[in-house]
């Protein structure tokens, strides 16, 4: 018999930020991120799945409204034309500077 999982705000949030970070960070796939999903709720009792689910909608609509409000932040992007590629004989060769001497008459 498969273990139930425990359900709280705090577990379904940390549930759908992983699966959002592993997205991310291409760890997952959106239909790995779905089967995730279903064999979440599969743990979950059915008595509990109203709480979970009501749990899973605040998670949700709160990232929506996040991402939301970022894209929202950005400064506008103007387009622009890409830098050509430099010949690397006319590169600028970059030199380390010599060490200055520190003043002996330190008081």
């Amino acid at each position: 018999m498969p273990q139930e999982v425990s359900i709280s705000y705090q577990a379904v949030k940390s549930k759908v930020y992983k699966l959002i970070d592993a997205m991310v960070e291409g760890e997952k796939t959106e239909a790995e991120v779905q089967e995730s999903m279903r064999r979440w709720w599969a743990l979950i009792h059915p008595s509990d799945r109203p709480v979970a689910q009501k749990y899973l909608l605040m998670v949700l609509e709160k990232s929506y409204a996040s991402l939301g409000s970022m894209s929202l932040g950005l400064p506008a992007f103007q387009p622009f034309k890409a830098v050509p590629e430099v010949e690397s004989g006319k590169l600028l060769k970059l030199h380390p500077r010599a060490e200055r001497a520190q003043p002996s008459g330190a008081v």
